[in-house]
């Protein structure tokens, strides 16, 4: 099967939890079908980008958005009804662009990812089509709303409307509907007619490394994006204090790339920032507790699957374990306030035999539920579905 893929960012480097969902369902795929790609660049591309695509694509095209445009794009969104983010990654040049590709590569089924992409595909009534929505975001953006302040709270509340409707709007153009956990589904407004298809994690995580534990508290992420902000402060400001009280000398990692100007600011002689890390799967053998205190998150956390896979004794919050779906003092801990967070890294610091258990559990519990070969072939299923 020809399936054209069509992504609002080039999948590479994996930075970002959409490119690396794309990256690893490409390169699963592409041992069984012809994979062409379609990719908006907002960003600079990495030189090495295309080279790790080729080895999986039989034709690329990056269409290059231009700081003018995105900037022009941006204001007229205001007078739209759609979504920012919509309006942002759509132009008339990319419209021709992605026309021509379809025409040249006449594409079997056309994959996009996330709602920002599915204005180019919508009208190809003709050729099967699967939307990816990956996480609920107008909930998520919701969450967002209400944590922010004023005039931010303002837009994303604008935005969280705009994705709401949008998602509505959009599922009637495409054939299949693709979400990333249970508890996006029950999130979004269409869930009756969506397909959970979860993460996988890279057998990478998986290798035996005997690094020695030189981190004690570490949390990783692209260290740009907003939710990861809000939780690396949340960490540092205010559940790591509590934690200095027991264990005084205990120092934390933020390993990620793009680093924020508030994320530098929480640098000291305890909290290490990293930036971009080429291994990121060295950090985490090399931390004795991994935390993710997610509060407005939607989606699978990548990081936690990462985490328990290199078999580190996790601590997280529902919200992020609802998609998970491990067992509370079996496979991770979890707590949903700063002081049962704090208290759950305490009780990991002070207790290896813990900490050992439980990392054990959580990467058998990764090991057995989590897959990219496995989800790639369910997306394969699917697809076939509306084949002729």
């Amino acid at each position: 099967m020809r399936v054209l893929f069509v992504l609002s960012r080039v999948p590479y480097p994996l930075e970002k939890g959409d490119k690396l969902r794309a990256f690893h369902l490409i390169r699963e795929l592409s041992a069984d079908h012809e994979i062409n790609l379609f990719c908006l660049a907002d960003e600079k591309t990495d030189p090495e980008a295309e080279r790790q695509l080729k080895q999986y694509c039989s034709e690329i095209y990056i269409h290059r958005i231009p700081i003018f445009t995105k900037l022009f794009k941006l204001f007229l969104s205001i007078f739209s009804k759609k979504p920012f983010q919509v309006e942002y990654f759509y132009s008339r040049k990319a419209q021709r662009k992605f026309d021509d590709f379809v025409e040249n590569h006449l594409p079997q089924h056309i994959f996009c990812q996330l709602i920002r992409t599915a204005e180019y595909a919508k009208k190809y009534s003709l050729i099967p089509k699967t939307i990816d929505y990956m996480d609920a975001f107008s909930i998520g953006m919701e969450r967002m709303a209400k944590k922010a302040k004023w005039p931010l709270s303002f837009i994303m509340n604008e935005e969280f409307l705009r994705l709401k409707l949008f998602e509505q709007e959009v599922a009637p153009y495409f054939d299949h509907h693709l979400i990333i956990s249970e508890q996006d589904k029950e999130c979004i407004s269409i869930n009756e007619s969506i397909e959970v298809l979860p993460n996988g994690i890279d057998p990478v995580f998986f290798k035996d490394v005997i690094i020695d534990k030189t981190r004690d508290v570490l949390f990783t992420g692209n260290m740009s994006y907003r939710p990861n902000v809000e939780s690396a402060k949340y960490l540092v400001n205010e559940i790591m204090p509590l934690v200095w009280q027991k264990f005084p000398n205990t120092k934390v990692t933020l390993a990620g790339a793009n680093p924020s100007p508030s994320v530098l600011a929480l640098r000291s002689e305890i909290v290490e920032v990293t930036g971009w890390i080429d291994d990121i799967s060295e950090v985490y053998h090399s931390a004795k507790v991994f935390v993710a205190p997610m509060l407005i998150n939607s989606g699978l956390q990548n990081k936690l699957l990462e985490a328990m896979a290199c078999e580190v004794p996790s601590v997280t919050t529902s919200l992020a374990n609802n998609a998970l779906g491990a067992k509370d003092e079996v496979h991770l801990l979890i707590g949903d306030d700063t002081e049962s967070l704090a208290k759950r890294i305490n009780t990991i610091l002070s207790d290896d035999a813990l900490g050992r258990k439980l990392s054990i559990a959580g990467k058998n519990f990764v090991l057995g539920n989590y897959s990219w070969r496995n989800e790639a072939g369910r997306l394969t299923q699917i697809m076939e579905l509306t084949q002729n």
